[in-house]
């Protein structure tokens, strides 16, 4: 079991005793049409998270991962699950959920392409899409389902998502997935699962009140956490622009405009409001941004989504709708317009710079 660590902040926790490091893809005895679609991907080697995670996983243990920002964490699942799959039956054996409707569509294309030798059927059950659609794919038969509480449930209830061969549950940003907004619904799927159900967790962030309420829904999972104050990413340099009055802020972001297209950059609000205000404010003053956030249809989304992800847009103004998960390797600059309201949130919003050990900076007003 894992060995608790006193610090004056809160218990820390560290791996779990026995958490083998595995150096390369080739040794963690992958099937060979996935090993391709993984050095296809561009990996070469397995990062740190990959390396001690994805192992306990094939054992079909319960796990508890966390790791910075950007390390890989959904390959890391991804890579398991698809090892884990039997091609030959069309039926749903892991079902992969997360917070946000962009973060789902990601992970779906992440296991599209890692599993792209193996004819992988994996479908992404999200909200603001069309029902009649998500039961066409799902009545088809899809290996993996990665998708949003309130949807999944949904077709489950229908009996359109049918989980009697579901064997692995994934929850990505598992801290916010079993925050209040969606705890309820996350046990509502749950209890249609079989009852051996692997359960996996993965965040860059698990405070402590979570990981004291995985006793309720997991047994005995291996621990590969790393320590709280480590958290922070180490290619990232943090400033902050004392910026006496509010009113001021606008100014200052204008004067960094031209750093900011260098790249890409996101600037974050905490409002849908705010994030509408200084779109709106930000355009009057000739300058080109795109926003988004989850007062958007999903149609508005997409579109917004897809021009960021391709460069045609290089500045994004939003809310926390994209501080977790999202991942477009040409983001270099984070701009904190309003500071966020907790320790988690700042982590996971830096870390949409310097992805995958890239650097990054992040500029916090």
């Amino acid at each position: 079991m894992a060995r608790k660590v006193l610090t004056n902040e809160a218990v820390e926790f560290e791996t779990s005793e026995g958490v083998e490091v595995i150096p390369t893809f080739d040794s963690l005895g992958l099937r060979d049409d996935l090993i391709r679609g993984v050095y296809a991907y561009g990996f070469e080697k397995p990062s740190a998270i990959q390396q001690r995670a994805i192992k306990p996983v094939l054992k079909g243990r319960d796990v508890i991962a966390q790791a910075q920002s950007g390390t890989g964490k959904t390959a890391t699942f991804s890579m398991a699950v698809l090892q884990c799959l039997e091609v030959q039956m069309r039926e749903t054996q892991a079902l992969i959920m997360s917070p946000t409707r962009e973060l789902a569509v990601q992970i779906q294309k992440v296991i599209l392409a890692l599993g792209d030798y193996m004819s992988v059927q994996c479908h992404a059950c999200i909200g603001g899409t069309s029902i009649g659609e998500d039961i066409r794919k799902l009545d088809y038969g899809q290996h993996i389902v990665s998708g949003t509480p309130g949807r999944v449930f949904d077709m489950i209830r229908r009996r359109h998502l049918r989980t009697r061969s579901i064997k692995m549950l994934i929850l990505d940003e598992a801290d916010e997935m079993l925050n209040k907004g969606f705890k309820e619904q996350i046990y509502d799927v749950y209890r249609y699962l079989p009852p051996a159900t692997q359960v996996c967790l993965f965040s860059a962030t698990l405070p402590h009140d979570v990981l004291e309420m995985t006793h309720k829904f997991m047994t005995d999972p291996v621990r590969i956490l790393v320590k709280r104050d480590e958290l922070t990413l180490e290619g990232i340099k943090q400033f902050f622009v004392a910026v006496e009055r509010e009113e001021w802020k606008f100014d200052t972001l204008c004067d960094l405009y031209d750093t900011l297209t260098i790249s890409q950059a996101v600037i974050f609000c905490n409002t849908k409001r705010k994030v509408d205000w200084l779109t709106e404010k930000m355009r009057e003053a000739n300058f080109t941004v795109s926003s988004m956030h989850g007062g958007m249809t999903q149609k508005e989304r997409d579109e917004i989504m897809k021009e960021f992800r391709s460069g045609t847009s290089r500045v994004l103004i939003t809310t926390d709708v994209w501080a977790r998960g999202i991942d477009v390797q040409q983001v270099s600059l984070v701009i904190n317009y309003d500071l966020p309201n907790n320790r988690e949130l700042y982590i996971h919003r830096i870390g949409r710079s310097g992805r995958y050990g890239r650097k990054g900076v992040a500029i916090n007003f």
